[in-house]
């Protein structure tokens, strides 16, 4: 480990070194040739340059019981491995890592370094030796003496299926031969437990058609006894095929990928597994759609759980949620775990389509009160609701007025508490920040847990009475507390952040813009990035980060980010970057977010287009004659849209893995922001205004197209629809296919990166960029 001062040295060399480029890059004016030194600026900026430049920026926490957590502080010398006792605040060492990163090089971890252990995943085991994830794998680590680290895969022989562990941790279930199993995770022993799964009808597979994994899709029940799940029927689902590229023969790759308008698409049905008596109970009822209330697969969570199914605490009921294809009608029903009898509570419709909440579902199921905690947008903001599980009735909204509650992070039944998060809650207050609330299920005033006007991430402890806060705004670093879930006092203070190093370098934040949107009333939000040269008297071409929601919007955070993607680092060559969140984009009120329901094609199109006038003519340093668009998947969708609807606004455009006419993307995600695929008498679909091949014929500027051969999210064919267009069209435009990548570019992620900052560059500033420069190999360590 280095010492201190040498760390300090360094730096301190490094600092002259890079503000010495920072001024030879301020030179650079339209039509120059940038140098290799002027990119070396720009990556400056890149996120795994500037996060190791910021001290005690904790974020995450991880609760060990209801009073213990543990997080990572960083500062110059690496990484610290913290636990904190909630009950006074005080903090000490997680485990010796000096002595862990020994023990895991003897295990066989490669290259492991005390000062940055990398570590996903740490608890107690049974045994009271320290159970840990690292590089994926799992560990038991005796720290007590000389220090001694085993990998838990060769103490219990067994397959590689990946399992989900019951809730006490004794058991796994995972599916093999489309049949669902467990394994005792002390002996490695395992148990058939279904018998008549065949291939594409199997039980609890993860096949989304954009997604198809090995996961296995269930709930457990409280007690570990019983498990919740689905099999899947998948045998009139249409397929989808790629190939490889290698030399020889390419290896063929199918799986099952429903399509927007088929006529067979994936269904489930429902089934309740005794574990112990290896009984499967299947719920009378007709087979259900694969669908959320929440996301565009039956599994949306973090946690890959099945997010519209909850256990009775006593086991012997199950509630779950069915959605229509359309999302348009929900149905809150309730079964018997032994009898498989569903009882119908009741239901809600909407005019364009439901959802539960953003980032989990927010429903709760309450049978010893005989109710349950709903969530509707039915008054234009998402409340909650309680019903009586009785008569199916509403009993009273929980929640009122303006802003939504996002996310129901626990509900007390004993002392009928919710805690939520929530935005757009607070008068006067960014409508995207996070806060955090409590209130009574019986009603009454919310009360505000967290009062700074900052957007807050929290960590709820298991049993309610603390939570971490981690608050922040694009301006000012997180500070990190321990807070009381009664009130919100603060107990304790975790960690305040330190940009010192980072501001060193020059960084500066994004700025804040407020715009109108169409309409002309709306406000809408987004971040604008100059070059930390920027000088007032110069005019800058602008370009436009994109991605156009429903499900999300343009901008990834409004709290505090040492990178947002490479928006500053493009910025450091020449550009003004914006990202705002327009018009159907969700997190506002519900009318915000069904602005162009059945009009994918707009992708907050109108919005982006007035913002940046109105950006023009806010600051004259904006050259209105040279905007510039850019986005990813949902992005490159709307580049091109955008190249095609405003040919003579938009001059340049960078368009990656567009899903360009979403009948060629899976059946979930545009039935439910377009609607049932319907055709009309002469042809024409109400899916023809989202399709850009039908408007390919516009293009005036460049654009590149570019897209992974193998995406097994959205597949090729959608930018090759477009191709094929621009082709029969005569237009000129370009076109980067990246061998063997998917949705994700993986590796070749630096040269894609750094060619779309060489078309920019080219195209919309004028200037000549660098030849062949590299950018640092992805992912980093």
């Amino acid at each position: 480990m280095r010492s201190r001062i040498g760390t300090s040295r360094l730096h301190g060399a490094l600092v002259c070194g890079l503000l010495a480029m920072g001024m030879a890059s301020s030179a650079i004016a339209a039509g120059q040739a940038l140098t290799a030194q002027d990119y070396a600026q720009a990556e400056r900026y890149m996120a795994y340059n500037t996060a190791p430049l910021i001290d005690h920026m904790v974020r995450s926490v991880h609760w060990l019981d209801g009073t213990h957590f543990w997080y990572v502080d960083h500062d110059a010398s690496g990484d610290h491995y913290l636990r904190m006792d909630a009950t006074n605040g005080q903090a000490a060492p997680l485990l010796d890592q000096a002595k862990l990163a020994a023990a895991l090089a003897k295990a066989g971890k490669k290259d492991i370094k005390a000062d940055k252990l990398g570590i996903t995943d740490y608890r107690v085991a049974t045994d009271g030796r320290d159970d840990i994830e690292v590089g994926g794998k799992h560990y038991l680590c005796n720290l007590h003496a000389a220090g001694e680290c085993v990998d838990k895969s060769t103490l219990v022989k067994s397959d590689k299926e990946p399992g989900v562990l019951s809730p006490d941790r004794k058991q796994e279930a995972f599916i093999r031969n489309w049949n669902l199993w467990v394994r005792d995770v002390a002996s490695g022993k395992e148990t058939q437990l279904t018998t008549d799964g065949v291939e594409n009808f199997g039980y609890a597979t993860d096949n989304a058609g954009w997604k198809h994994t090995d996961n296995a899709i269930l709930a457990w029940s409280q007690d570990s006894k019983q498990i919740a799940t689905f099999q899947q029927d998948q045998r009139k689902t249409g397929d989808m095929y790629l190939v490889t590229t290698k030399l020889g023969h390419p290896e063929l790759q199918s799986w099952k990928y429903p399509l927007a308008g088929d006529e067979h698409v994936t269904m489930i049905e429902r089934v309740i597994i005794d574990v112990p008596a290896h009984k499967v109970v299947r719920l009378k009822m007709q087979p259900d759609q694969h669908r959320s209330s929440l996301c565009d697969d039956v599994s949306c969570g973090e946690d890959g759980g099945w997010d519209d199914v909850k256990w009775a605490p006593d086991g012997k009921t199950l509630a779950f949620v069915s959605t229509s294809r359309d999302h348009k009608h929900e149905t809150f029903r309730v079964a018997d775990a032994k009898s498989g009898e569903v009882r119908t509570v009741f239901n809600e419709d909407v005019a364009t389509y439901y959802e539960s909440g953003n980032g989990a579902v927010n429903w709760r199921y309450l049978p010893e009160a005989n109710e349950a905690i709903w969530f509707s947008e039915r008054n234009d903001w998402g409340n909650l609701y309680l019903y009586d599980l009785g008569n199916g009735q509403p009993k009273h909204a929980i929640t009122t007025g303006e802003g939504n509650v996002t996310e129901v992070l626990k509900v007390d039944a004993k002392t009928r508490t919710v805690w939520f998060r929530g935005v757009g809650r607070t008068p006067g207050v960014n409508p995207y920040y996070q806060q955090f609330w409590k209130v009574s299920l019986d009603g009454g005033e919310p009360v505000l847990l967290t009062p700074e006007p900052a957007d807050h991430t929290i960590t709820l402890s298991e049993d309610g009475k603390y939570f971490v806060d981690s608050y922040s705004t694009t301006t000012n670093a997180p500070i990190t507390v321990l807070r009381d879930a009664n009130d919100g006092h603060t107990m304790a203070t975790v960690a305040k952040a330190d940009i010192k190093r980072l501001l060193a370098t020059g960084w500066q934040p994004p700025e804040q813009i407020v715009v109108k949107a169409r309409d002309g009333k709306t406000d809408l939000y987004g971040l604008l990035f100059k070059p930390t040269h920027f000088d007032s008297g110069r005019k800058y071409p602008i370009v436009d980060y994109v991605y156009p929601g429903p499900q999300t919007g343009s901008v990834r955070t409004f709290g505090f980010a040492p990178a947002e993607g490479d928006h500053q680092a493009l910025a450091e060559l020449g550009f003004v970057v914006v990202a705002l969140d327009g018009m159907g984009t969700p997190w506002r009120s519900k009318a915000f977010h069904d602005a162009w329901y059945g009009q994918t094609g707009d992708n907050t199109l109108p919005d982006q287009v007035t913002a940046i006038k109105q950006l023009g003519q806010r600051y004259p340093w904006i050259d209105l004659d040279r905007v510039g668009m850019w986005g990813h998947s949902g992005g490159g969708n709307t580049t091109a849209d955008a190249m095609f609807r405003y040919p003579d606004f938009f001059k340049v455009g960078w368009a990656e893995s567009g899903n360009h006419d979403n009948r060629e993307y899976e059946d979930d995600w545009d039935e439910k922001w377009q609607g049932l695929l319907v055709t009309n008498k002469d042809g024409s679909t109400n899916y023809d205004n989202q399709a850009n091949q039908l408007i390919a014929k516009n293009l005036k500027g460049k654009l590149m197209l570019a897209h992974g051969s193998i995406d097994d999210n959205v597949p090729p064919y959608s930018t090759l629809l477009v191709v094929d267009a621009l082709i029969k069209a005569n237009k000129d435009f370009d076109l980067l296919i990246l061998p063997n990548q998917h949705h994700g570019y993986a590796a070749d992620t630096p040269y894609v990166t750094r060619r779309r900052w060489d078309y920019f560059v080219q195209y919309l500033a004028g200037d000549t960029p660098p030849k062949d420069y590299a950018l640092k190999p992805w992912p980093w360590r």
